[in-house]
């Protein structure tokens, strides 16, 4: 499979975890048609099948462009801290478009390819209400890893040298060298005091 977008559903299983989803598609009474690539819940995320291999998931078939041939599928298991389990998904979700330079606009829902009512406990009756705040949760995680790549992309490592030697490597960011200054201190025989309640750092030598 050459996948277009990811979609989102719930297990409808208020009882099972990511690794129980798993064992059942290869437990031997379990007869229906249907599989997924990933299943989360508040401890992990399990995958399940390669995400370029076809799940039957979607409901709508295996036509060309099916969510069943173009869509890898994620399953929110609905046991346990539900929130903490919305948080993993989203922070999953999200590294998985920045990994492809997807936005939120390629996320979907069950509903979107059959009619499903899934994921069932997005659904608000038919507002969508936690379908909009997830997108919105995903953006927003979207927004933190491309900061952080910014950030990152910014600092350059620098060598330290004080009186001849090397000491702990430095950053430069923005043209300036960043150090840390128990490591600058230590080698030049200073002591280092840290005030935690005012927030400052001391550094003294005998010379003083």
């Amino acid at each position: 499979m050459n996948p277009k977008t990811i979609t989102i559903h719930n297990t409808g299983n208020a009882n099972s975890s990511a690794a129980n989803e798993r064992a059942w598609l290869t437990n031997p009474t379990n007869v229906r048609q249907a599989s997924y690539h990933i299943v989360v819940d508040e401890k992990e995320a399990v995958e399940c099948i390669p995400l370029n291999e076809n799940a039957w998931h979607a409901g709508d078939g295996s036509g060309a462009t099916s969510g069943n041939r173009t869509s890898i599928s994620l399953e929110i298991c609905e046991s346990g801290d539900y929130a903490q389990t919305l948080e993993n998904a989203t922070e999953l979700v999200a590294k998985m478009l920045e990994e492809r330079g997807w936005g939120v606009d390629r996320l979907r829902r069950h509903f979107d390819w059959s009619g499903k009512i899934c994921p069932r406990l997005m659904y608000d009756d038919g507002k969508w209400t936690g379908w909009s705040l997830f997108k919105a949760a995903v953006n927003v995680k979207l927004g933190q890893i491309d900061k952080q790549k910014e950030d990152e992309a910014a600092m350059d490592k620098a060598t330290v040298i004080v009186n001849g030697k090397k000491i702990k490597d430095g950053v430069l960011i923005k043209g300036e060298t960043f150090v840390p200054l128990r490591a600058v201190g230590e080698s030049i025989g200073a002591k280092i005091g840290w005030d935690n309640k005012s927030k400052t750092a001391t550094l003294s030598t005998s010379k003083y």
